[in-house]
């Protein structure tokens, strides 16, 4: 496995890839990081999120999980750059319920990437993130993308 650490506007990250996919974003910094291409491609695309050019990002993904856990990682891929969806409303998506799909959310492994901050509680409430400073760097990932979608 590979990892790449590098400073962002939320924190130090930490990329990890396994066969050319990502694995893991995680905050903080890893002593094995390391600059490979595939990874360096992978942080520009980060970057470019962070610098409000609503980038697509592109690379492959391999986040480990269940089955329901992955189910509810993609729908929140399909959530569009500067939009949000209510843990319902994924819920009915994966056949489920809307605390499960918090559930799933908390362990994503591959946060900003697969947007659990555009999943918001009922309402447009802003609930839970296990990211960074918590709910402090989803409001911060949700502002930005609302300024600049």
């Amino acid at each position: 496995m590979s990892q790449l650490s590098f400073h962002s506007p939320v924190g130090d990250l930490t990329l990890s890839e396994e066969d050319g996919k990502i694995v893991s974003l995680d905050w903080g910094w890893s002593p094995l990081s390391e600059k490979t291409a595939f990874l360096w491609e992978v942080k520009q695309q980060v970057d470019a999120y962070f610098d409000g050019l609503n980038p697509e990002f592109t690379c492959p993904l391999k986040p480990h999980g269940t089955v329901f856990q992955k189910k509810v990682w993609q729908a929140m891929v399909s959530i569009s750059y500067g939009e949000t969806m209510t843990y319902g409303e994924i819920a009915a998506i994966a056949s489920s319920h809307p605390r499960a799909v918090g559930t799933a959310c908390g362990l994503n492994p591959i946060p900003i990437i697969i947007p659990c901050h555009r999943v918001m509680g009922k309402d447009g409430k802003l609930t839970g993130y296990s990211g960074g400073d918590g709910v402090i760097t989803k409001k911060y990932l949700f502002e930005l993308e609302k300024h600049t979608a």
